[in-house]
């Protein structure tokens, strides 16, 4: 005991700064998880505050997970929460490292910088402000694409009330927004490797597309494999401005645009069921949890050196 508490001493300066991490995952990560009780129970507030009324609340299991699956949505919102991410997961992996070459192979650093900046600026938007960027293209009366099919003689699309455009404008717009920034990490791994490698390859006559595939891809994978493992663990989690923000709530949309947390959102503020939205919450972790440990699992039976853990 006497040794362990030597080792905090001899270590303070850098257990100080952590501290400010440990006491954030502490109070917004690990605290609120005493609420996950809520799930169970039919949460009613008395007026006495948060915790008397968890306390006087009925208890009834798992009644709450039965009415979130038991709904005619249930299959839809879960499809499309699923292949919705399935499909970032994968275009945003390829589309990613592709971008990250790219700017690696610019002869011209400077403009690479500028190109990178420009990729980078749409992360930084909030959906809010894109909606309305995008509503501006695809208005029925005044959208700049209607105009321009009117102008070559066609019919203007009411976008709002089309589901079948939106699987592929929810697609490109969540791409357009975070390709610049999922391409840093990759950039920087890329930075990393050494130089080397790459003129060993040129003195063996490799060529750029061989330096690629040699050299540049085998350093990438493992750091691919793990952002891979953990985006797997949120595929039952969606961006709630991309689903939300964007169709503007559109009821006609609902089939191609409704995911879980769109779903749960309309009914906490139609019905004020909270059990029922703690109840979606905690499926969507536990599911995220088993996810990870699974894949991680499979990666590890295959190569143990590009496992997360």
């Amino acid at each position: 005991m006497k040794k362990f508490f030597k080792k905090l001493y001899a270590n303070k300066i850098w257990l100080f700064m952590v501290l400010p991490g440990v006491a954030w995952f502490l109070i917004f990560a690990y605290l609120p998880m005493f609420g996950t009780v809520i799930a169970f129970k039919d949460y009613r507030v008395d007026g006495n505050g948060f915790i008397s009324s968890l306390m006087s609340s009925d208890w009834v299991g798992l009644e709450n997970f039965k009415f979130l699956f038991r709904t005619d949505d249930a299959f839809i919102i879960t499809r499309n929460t699923v292949l919705y991410n399935l499909v970032f997961i994968i275009v945003g992996l390829l589309l990613g490292v592709a971008l990250a070459i790219v700017f690696n192979s610019l002869v011209n650093k400077r403009m690479a910088k500028v190109y990178q900046t420009g990729m980078l600026f749409p992360y930084f938007l909030s959906w809010v402000v894109v909606s309305y960027f995008l509503y501006s293209f695809l208005s029925e009366d005044s959208g700049l694409l209607n105009s321009l099919i009117v102008s070559f003689g066609g019919d203007p699309i009411s976008w709002y009330s089309e589901p079948k455009y939106w699987p592929y404008i929810l697609i490109f717009m969540n791409i357009w927004k975070g390709l610049g920034y999922g391409s840093i990490v990759y950039l920087a791994a890329i930075a990393g490797i050494d130089r080397n490698y790459y003129e060993a390859a040129m003195i063996d006559g490799a060529g750029k597309w061989q330096q690629i595939r040699h050299v540049t891809i085998p350093a990438l994978t493992p750091l691919i494999i793990i952002l891979t493992i953990l985006n797997v663990g949120k595929i039952f989690n969606s961006d709630f401005g991309l689903f939300y923000q964007l169709p503007r709530n559109s009821g006609p949309l609902f089939p191609v645009t409704d995911v879980i947390d769109t779903y749960v959102y309309r009914g906490l503020t139609s019905l004020g069921d909270i059990s029922m939205s703690a109840a979606a919450g905690l499926y969507q972790s536990i599911v995220g949890f088993i996810l990870v440990m699974l894949t991680n699992y499979i990666v590890k039976r295959i190569d143990p050196e590009y496992a997360l853990f």
